[in-house]
């Protein structure tokens, strides 16, 4: 419809009536581009129609600073990020736990063990369908993609690495042995996300890591040469390979 739908139209359009099926269309799709039309509209709606529409707009409107609250937290985490982040504390204590109960110490420390893989479990709770109830809105939006996958990774990160590195402390587990590899495996998973997705990459890394890496340390003791400092030049080329993966497939991660 070229020129303005006639004031009949819209009043009736507006009170619901019968119109012809190419009139009607005519008027929606005029309504979509044309403002004026809309305000026409909006003054000639029934009384019921306001009171809803009204009513709509009020329940969609943030009310107060805890909804804003909620909508920058949404920008990094999932409502499930609280939870997991119970459940990482809790891995970490265990860890701690098996570490004080083991006499031998030439056995190797279990926080080293599993700090590598700790945040690779947090980037699957941040960007997973089954524990974000909004995935479908989420993924539907400007900002998904690799933005909102880093961002994420980003906050998983900046709450587990602070843990591990007390329960470090607290070990002797020193970060030189674990913070690249830990960087390395979450680039690495972030990468392969790209491709098969995050949570099937993810759950590939720590079935990998445990057993190419934590079986064998629980069988033949020590620290594992994969977590020495002498390999912290190999985890680096990972950590940057990665990433450069990661950059090069953005595109992928829209798509997730």
């Amino acid at each position: 419809m070229s020129e303005h739908p006639t004031a009949d139209s819209i009043a009736r359009y507006a009170s619901g009536d019968d119109l012809p099926a190419d009139v009607l269309w005519a008027v929606e799709a005029h309504l979509e581009t044309c403002e004026t039309c809309r305000l026409r509209l909006a003054d000639v709606a029934p009384p019921r129609v306001t009171a809803l529409t009204t009513a709509v707009w009020a329940g969609l409107e943030p009310t107060g600073t805890p909804a804003r609250r909620r909508r920058a937290f949404a920008r990094w985490a999932t409502p499930s990020f609280l939870p997991w982040l119970a459940m990482t504390a809790f891995v970490v204590l265990l860890a701690l736990s098996v570490d004080g109960l083991l006499s031998d110490r030439s056995t190797s420390s279990a926080v080293l063990l599993v700090a590598p893989i700790v945040p690779v479990l947090g980037v699957v709770a941040a960007w997973s369908r089954g524990m974000d109830p909004a995935h479908e809105l989420v993924v539907s939006t400007a900002r998904a993609g690799l933005q909102l996958v880093l961002r994420r990774t980003l906050a998983v990160l900046v709450v587990v690495l602070p843990g591990l590195l007390l329960g470090g402390v607290l070990t002797g587990a020193s970060p030189a042995y674990w913070l690249l590899p830990c960087l390395a495996v979450t680039s690495v998973t972030l990468a392969l996300g790209g491709v098969v997705g995050v949570r099937r990459a993810a759950v590939v890394a720590v079935a990998c890591w445990a057993v190419l890496v934590v079986g064998p340390a629980v069988v033949v003791g020590g620290v594992p040469g994969v977590l020495a400092p002498g390999a912290a030049p190999v985890w680096a080329a990972v950590l940057v390979g990665g990433a450069a993966a990661v950059v090069f497939r953005s595109a992928a991660y829209a798509r997730l």
